[in-house]
């Protein structure tokens, strides 16, 4: 069924005065679908190559704040904010997210249509007017939170999305906090983690490091399977340095599972049914 849609494009706003920006995100609202979502991208480095004197880790995680706080939106839409009656617009639930102020981050003037399906235009409002101009062809490598996406889009069409949280785990030398985790009796930790890199050596290093965290966290007094979502080097002649990663990976401490790009469907519906014998709270 077709439904209207209005949507605001995040920008980063380097100069006022210039008016030189670079779009890093798209949100999205169609009301008679009870849809609102964003899709915000935390890379930085076409920015430091424009602007050089960005902040790079301030700015990511007020990124990754402005979609958490969205997928919380999501979440709401069909309980308390359905009770106390939609908002009329993206502006009203964008401003709430991220108030109109004179920093760098700030909302588009807003656009919109009609569609039938929310979710897919949000998806090609960010390949159109985001991802198109991140030049990826400069990019020699994958970052973490590329390969969180296609997870991140196959949980979302399941409707299960905005009940992943974050979690620290605590041990006695070493703590880390995982953005997407859900509790079923243990802590349930889904990690996002990229192998596509440059260098042979590059691969086996953080399989290495991840193999150390995890040894470390299994100190904790807390209950915890890690879940490695995995993205696959696209250059073969590391198609065996990440054969050798994945054993590294096999080595960490209470039974972890490795998950490819291309099982992020079925490891979705998986996690969707298990959800479902458990009502959120």
């Amino acid at each position: 069924m077709k439904t209207t849609f209005t949507y605001t494009v995040l920008r980063y706003v380097h100069d006022v005065a210039t008016g030189e920006f670079v779009n890093m995100g798209v949100a999205l609202y169609a009301p008679e679908a009870n849809y609102v979502s964003a899709i915000c991208s935390p890379r930085y480095g076409r920015l430091t190559r424009m602007f050089l004197d960005v902040s790079g880790e301030h700015f990511r995680s007020l990124v990754r704040y402005i979609q958490a706080r969205f997928e919380e939106c999501s979440n709401k839409l069909n309980g308390e904010l359905a009770l106390a009656g939609r908002p009329r617009s993206i502006m009203e639930i964008a401003a709430s997210i991220l108030p109109p102020d004179d920093s760098s981050l700030q909302w588009s003037e807003p656009n919109g249509g009609i569609t039938e399906n929310p979710g897919a235009t949000l998806e090609q409002l960010y390949v159109r007017l985001v991802d198109r101009y991140e030049q990826r062809a400069n990019l020699p490598s994958r970052e973490d939170d590329d390969i969180w996406k296609p997870f991140r889009k196959e949980l979302e069409v399941k409707q299960v999305l905005s009940r992943l949280r974050s979690k620290r785990i605590i041990a006695k030398d070493y703590d880390h906090e995982f953005e997407h985790a859900w509790k079923n009796g243990v802590w349930h930790l889904y990690q996002p983690l990229s192998l596509d890199l440059v260098e042979a050596d590059s691969i086996l290093d953080k399989a290495n490091r991840w193999l150390g965290r995890a040894t470390n966290l299994q100190e904790s007094d807390e209950k915890f399977r890690l879940f490695m979502l995995l993205g696959e080097p696209r250059n073969d002649r590391l198609k065996s340095a990440y054969v050798r990663a994945l054993n590294i990976l096999k080595k960490m401490p209470g039974d972890p599972k490795l998950v490819t790009e291309k099982e992020a469907p079925k490891f979705s519906e998986e996690l969707a049914r298990e959800m479902a014998k458990y009502p959120a709270t």
